[in-house]
C-alpha cells in the first residue's frame, strides 16, 4: 500500500514543480520590479486603481521584472500644464477628454506634445437637476442646449431665466465644462442664437463651480425661487448619488445630442522597457474584467453602452445618447479664445448727454429723452459683473465752469468698491436717476470725447477691455461757442488710437434726432474700432450692449 502512495506523492511533487516552473517562466520577477507610474483624472482614478491592483496581483513580467502599476490622482489641467512645461513625472496619462489635448496643441508647446493613443471609456456631458426639483422645471427648461442658452442669457430678463438658474463648470479648468461650452455654442449658432450666446456666456462666467462635486452639491441646496440646473458628466452624477443617496440628482439629456468625455490615454515615457509595460497594461485595460470595473463605476464603454450602474431607476437613460459631431482643433481653440476674451475685465467710462434737448419728450413713451437714456444706462449696467471698472461723466456746454463741457460724477473704479459707504454700482444707479438736463445747455460732445479719450488712454489697463461709452440723443456736437470741430475730432481719434492697446468707442443714441447725426457718430466710433447704434426703442438697448460685448472677440480687427 505504501508503494502506490509514494508514487502518487512523487507524481504530485513533480506536477507541482512543473507548474511552478511554468508559472515562473511567465511571471519571472527575478530581476525585481518595474514601476509604471500612471496619472489619471480624479473621476476615473479610483476605478483605474482597482484595475491596477488586480493587474499587479497577476504578476505581469517584462524582461524578468514584475510590473507594478501605481495610479495617482491629478486634475487634467494640472497634468496638461506640467506636460506643456516639460515637467510631467508620469509614464502614462489618462485624461478625461481629448478636447483638452486639442486646446493644448494651440499653445507654444503644441507641436512637441505626444499623440493620444485611444480611449478606454466614455461619459456623455448632460444637464443635471436635483431629483426633488426636476419635476418643477416643466416648460421652463426642456432639456436642450438651446433652452440652456436662453435661460442663461443675461439680457433676456423675461425669459426662462426667471424660473431657472444655470450653473456651469469653468471650461478653462474642467473638460466637462469645455465640452458643454462647445456643444452649447455649436447648437446656438446653428439656431441663430449668436447674441443670446454672448449674453449666456457673460452670465455663466459669474455662475462657475470649481468642479463637478461642488456643482452637484449646490443643485440640492434650496436657494431662492429659481430651480438650479447644472452641466456635468453622467459619471459625475452617478458618483454624487453613490456618495449622497439622500439628495439624488438626475441626468437630463439634451435633445440635440451631446459631446462625451472620452478618457484618452497618452504615453509619456520614452524608456524602452517601460514602454513594454505600458503596452501590456494598456492591453489589460481593454479586458472584459477592466471594462466591467469601469462600467460599475458609472462610465460607459467606448461604444457608448452603459452597465447596470446607469439604470433608469437610478435617474439615467441607459440607451446611448445622440452624439454631436466632435469639434476639430481649430474650433476648440477659437472657443477657448472666445471665452477668455469675453471674460476679460471691463474698464468703461460712460459719457451721458445732459444738454437741453434731453428734456424733450420721446413720443409714445411717456418719458423724456433723459429718462429714456437713464433707463438705457441702468439696463446696460446690469449686464456687467461686480469686478468691472466703471465711471460716469455728464456733458453739455459750459457744464463745469466757463469753457469746460464735462463734469466727472463718479470716478472710474470697481463696481464693488465702496465710495463714502456705498458701493460704486449703487452710486452710479443713484446718480443716473437724479440727473437732470441743463435747459440752456448745448451738446458740447467733441471736446468731451477728446478729454475722456485722453484720460482713458493714460489710464489704459492691459488686462481689461477698455471702452468709452457715449449715451446721447444724437443731435451732434452743437457747440455755438466753437470748440473742436468734427473733422478735428476724427483726426485726433485716428492719431491717438493704438490697435495694440485698443480703446474703443461704443455710442448709443436714442430719440427722434438721433438719425441726423448718424454719419458723424459712426465715423467717430469706427475711428477707434468701435460701433455706433441708433436705438428705436428701449428694448433694443440690451442687444446693443451684447453686440458691444461681442465686438471684444474681434478687436482690433472687427472691420477687417
Amino acid at each position: 500500500m505504501l508503494v502506490p502512495l509514494a508514487g502518487a506523492v512523487a507524481l504530485a511533487v513533480l506536477l507541482g514543480v512543473a507548474a511552478f516552473v511554468v508559472f515562473n517562466r511567465d511571471h519571472d520577477c527575478s530581476g525585481g520590479k518595474l514601476p509604471l507610474r500612471v496619472v489619471a483624472t480624479p473621476d476615473i482614478q479610483p476605478a483605474l486603481n482597482r484595475i491596477a491592483g488586480n493587474y499587479n496581483k497577476a504578476m505581469h513580467s517584462i524582461d524578468n521584472k514584475c510590473v507594478e502599476v501605481t495610479v495617482a490622482k491629478e486634475a487634467a489641467a494640472r497634468t496638461a500644464n506640467a506636460l506643456a512645461a516639460g515637467k510631467a513625472s508620469a509614464d502614462f496619462w489618462v485624461a478625461d477628454s481629448s478636447l483638452l489635448m486639442e486646446s493644448m496643441r494651440a499653445g507654444q508647446a503644441g507641436q512637441t506634445l505626444p499623440q493620444v493613443g485611444g480611449s478606454i471609456a466614455t461619459s456623455p456631458v448632460v444637464l443635471a437637476a436635483a431629483k426633488s426639483s426636476a419635476s418643477k422645471l416643466g416648460d421652463a427648461l426642456q432639456p436642450s442646449w438651446s433652452a440652456m442658452v436662453s435661460a442663461a442669457n443675461v439680457a433676456n430678463v423675461d425669459g426662462p431665466g426667471r424660473k431657472v438658474r444655470v450653473l456651469a463648470l469653468d471650461p478653462q479648468k474642467n473638460s466637462a465644462g469645455l465640452a458643454a461650452l462647445l456643444a452649447a455654442a455649436g447648437t446656438a449658432r446653428e439656431a441663430g442664437q449668436d447674441k443670446e450666446l454672448v449674453g449666456a456666456l457673460k452670465e455663466l462666467s459669474g455662475q462657475l463651480a470649481t468642479d463637478s462635486t461642488a456643482l452637484l452639491a449646490s443643485l440640492t441646496v434650496k436657494s431662492g425661487s429659481r430651480v438650479p440646473v447644472g452641466v456635468t458628466s453622467e459619471q459625475a452624477i452617478y458618483a454624487h448619488n453613490t456618495k449622497k443617496p439622500e439628495s439624488p440628482v438626475v441626468a437630463l439629456y439634451p435633445k440635440e445630442g451631446t459631446l462625451s468625455l472620452d478618457y484618452p490615454v497618452t504615453v509619456l515615457t520614452k524608456d524602452p522597457q517601460t514602454l513594454k509595460a505600458v503596452a501590456d497594461f494598456q492591453q489589460d485595460l481593454t479586458s472584459e474584467s477592466a471594462t466591467k470595473t469601469l462600467r460599475d463605476a458609472g462610465f460607459r464603454g467606448t461604444d457608448g453602452k452603459a452597465g447596470d450602474a446607469l439604470s433608469e431607476d437610478k435617474g439615467f437613460t441607459p440607451e446611448t445618447p445622440a452624439a454631436l459631431d466632435p469639434p476639430d482643433g481649430a474650433t476648440v481653440t477659437r472657443m477657448v479664445q472666445t471665452w477668455t476674451r469675453l471674460n476679460l475685465g471691463t474698464r468703461l467710462l460712460t459719457l451721458l448727454d445732459v444738454s437741453g434737448t434731453m428734456a424733450l419728450p420721446v413720443p409714445g413713451t411717456g418719458m423724456t429723452r433723459m429718462q429714456a437714456i437713464n433707463k438705457i444706462a441702468t439696463e446696460g449696467l446690469a449686464l456687467f459683473p461686480p469686478g468691472s471698472d466703471m465711471g460716469l461723466w455728464s456733458f453739455s456746454t459750459h457744464l463745469d465752469g466757463e469753457g469746460k463741457d464735462w463734469r466727472e460724477l463718479v470716478s472710474v473704479g470697481p463696481l464693488s468698491e465702496s465710495i463714502d459707504g456705498a458701493l460704486r454700482k449703487e452710486v452710479l444707479v443713484k446718480t443716473f436717476a437724479q440727473l437732470q438736463a441743463k435747459s440752456t445747455g448745448d451738446t458740447g460732445l467733441n471736446d468731451t470725447v477728446k478729454a475722456a479719450y485722453t484720460e482713458l488712454t493714460k489710464t489704459f489697463q492691459d488686462d481689461k477691455v477698455n471702452t468709452l461709452l457715449i449715451l446721447t440723443d444724437g443731435a451732434g456736437n452743437d457747440d455755438p461757442d466753437g470748440g473742436m470741430s468734427n473733422a478735428e475730432l476724427l483726426r485726433f481719434l485716428k492719431k491717438t488710437y493704438n490697435p495694440k492697446r485698443p480703446l474703443t468707442i461704443l455710442l448709443i443714441a436714442f430719440g427722434p434726432d438721433a438719425k441726423k447725426g448718424k454719419q458723424q457718430m459712426e465715423a467717430m466710433a469706427k475711428a477707434t474700432g468701435g460701433e455706433a447704434y441708433i436705438a428705436e426703442n428701449i428694448l433694443q438697448v440690451r442687444d446693443f450692449f451684447l453686440q458691444g460685448m461681442e465686438r471684444r472677440l474681434c478687436t482690433p480687427n472687427c472691420d477687417g
